[in-house]
């Protein structure tokens, strides 16, 4: 075999090589980035097995607090989209996320997209708003439709499947509504009083006329003081609370300092159990899905204040 031969064969396998890369690389999935578990299994309802779902945080994460990891980074790099919470709920991964701009990589803050005259605002928050608005169903079916809408922009032959996947799962969340409303209503209006570590739970209380009162305020990052304490203990005993609840992203030892505050006052109250407020329960349980996670907490809560 001549120069010649030897140059011509050396050049096919190049373009074929060169074209199975290609190939491959057209083949790949669209890689999307969540950050809270919320977000994680909602996009992975949508999205199904067409795209590829990393998730920043899982079971008992506190996004109030959370920092990205080297790894983390180098997922927000990779993605083609990034979901996020929004409303200043991840803190901590803003700078992040403001280095990353790129016109190839579309970032979505889901809590932008609500009507901010129906949100809970605040005077003790950075944002004005209350960032935990996954407690509120209809919010969340919100978000079904900018993500439907956000993967069938990236990939439009796809589209008709998003929708199907999103009109389905906004089938299920209509029934957990209604699942909730039910259970609800066999606890009477003056049991609906709810006590937790951090004010995690407001807009669930706004939609189920729940009185919520948190230990520590919006965010975990604020600590809760004596007199915060002792405040919320006299609320408990002048309301006659019968329970408390501890929640799986903040440590037990803030309600458990409520507990003894009240006992010292010769009353008692009891922990009726964790909630899930800032992050599901861990990956492959039931409390690992949304719908799994609030139907846990709603069953929680009336068992224990029945």
């Amino acid at each position: 075999m001549n120069i010649k031969q030897i140059f011509l064969v050396l050049f096919a396998l190049s373009v074929l090589f060169g074209c199975k890369n290609e190939t491959k690389r057209d083949n790949d999935k669209l890689k999307v980035v969540t950050t809270t578990s919320m977000i994680t299994d909602l996009v992975k309802n949508v999205g199904g097995d067409i795209i590829d779902v990393k998730g920043l945080m899982g079971a008992g994460v506190d996004p109030h607090l959370y920092k990205a990891s080297a790894g983390d980074v180098t997922k927000l790099s990779e993605a083609d989209i990034i979901f996020y919470n929004g409303l200043h709920l991840e803190g901590k991964l803003v700078e992040v996320f403001e280095k990353m701009g790129s016109a190839t990589k579309t970032q979505v803050a889901l809590g932008e997209y609500l009507d901010e005259s129906t949100l809970i605002g605040s005077d003790y928050f950075a944002s004005n708003y209350d960032p935990h608005v996954w407690f509120n169903i209809q919010y969340f079916k919100e978000f079904v439709e900018v993500v439907v809408n956000t993967l069938s922009r990236k990939l439009p032959q796809q589209a008709a499947q998003f929708k199907a996947n999103g009109d389905a799962y906004l089938a299920q969340l209509t029934a957990l509504d209604t699942q909730v409303k039910t259970s609800i209503e066999t606890l009477p209006k003056e049991k609906r009083i709810l006590v937790t570590a951090h004010d995690a739970f407001n807009y669930f209380g706004k939609s189920y006329d729940f009185n919520v009162v948190g230990l520590q305020g919006l965010s975990t990052a604020t600590e809760a003081g004596v007199q915060d304490v002792q405040r919320l203990s006299q609320f408990i005993i002048d309301n006659d609370v019968k329970a408390i609840f501890v929640e799986s992203s903040v440590p037990r030892r803030t309600i458990e300092a409520l507990q003894a505050a009240v006992k010292a006052k010769d009353h008692e109250v009891v922990i009726g159990g964790s909630l899930y407020s800032d992050a599901l329960g861990d990956a492959g349980t039931v409390e690992g899905t949304y719908i799994g996670m609030f139907t846990y907490n709603v069953t929680t809560i009336v068992e224990a204040l029945r």
